[in-house]
């Protein structure tokens, strides 16, 4: 456990996470959850040095991505409400498809200011996220047994991680619907090349072409990892 503690501070420093101490304690204690439960569920097929970094640092990586990409949102919908009586509320994040949790719960432990909505349909894993939010104290979590496509929205900004290709588009149109205005998706992907072919072959569809002609990759880097990663970042305009 000594040295789990030590890659993953070492990793969280490196990553620039504010409040380090916290979010290392909490993700230990996530960390260690899992290990405790992989045999019986079979959430991650990952464990010890491998599980830090391709799951916990790889989802932390473009966190500070997220961030923007939220404080962009706010900032345009208090415009838009200048001068109402009841400020608008701040934008959410929601994962869907989240299964162990990765990456809203690293995610939801160093944002601790921002509320997050995990998304899963297997029920042996909303049981073991359900009993993470309870041990972990997560009141900025919302945990949802649903089939993605059936998830009650709207959504204001979607994440998702090791999770299916844009291709599968009965269920990115039924996501892209239920987003905001305003909102984006946040898509974990690998190699850069792989991602601009993925978002490439989107310019023949009629209602994701458009806005998938318009998508940002962005190579991001995890920490302790020799291999590439990049996000696609796709935003949905207000009006």
């Amino acid at each position: 456990m000594n040295d789990t503690r030590l890659l993953l501070a070492r990793g969280l420093a490196a990553l620039d996470v504010d409040g380090m101490d916290r979010a290392t304690e909490f993700l230990l204690r996530y960390l260690a959850q899992i290990e405790a439960w992989n045999p019986s569920y079979g959430l991650v097929n990952a464990s010890g040095d491998e599980l830090v970094i391709k799951h916990v640092l790889d989802s932390l990586a473009p966190f500070r991505i997220l961030q923007n990409l939220l404080a962009e949102r706010d900032a345009r919908i208090a415009e838009k409400a200048a001068g109402a009586s009841v400020p608008p509320a701040a934008s959410t994040v929601s994962d869907i498809g989240t299964g162990a949790g990765f990456p809203g719960i690293p995610l939801a432990i160093v944002m601790p200011d921002r509320k997050f909505r995990l998304v899963e349909r297997m029920g042996k894993r909303i049981t073991f996220l359900e009993s993470q939010k309870v041990k972990l104290g997560l009141d900025n979590v919302e945990i949802v047994e649903s089939e993605i496509e059936r998830a009650p929205g709207p959504h204001d900004l979607v994440v998702f991680r090791a999770f299916r290709p844009f291709a599968e588009l009965k269920l990115f149109k039924a996501v892209w619907k239920n987003l905001s205005p305003g909102g984006a998706f946040l898509a974990w992907k690998g190699k850069l090349m792989n991602a601009r072919m993925e978002v490439a072959d989107m310019a023949t569809d009629p209602v994701l072409a458009e806005p998938f002609s318009k998508a940002e990759i962005r190579p991001v880097w995890v920490p302790f990892l020799d291999e590439e990663r990049c996000v696609v970042i796709v935003r949905k305009p207000f009006d």
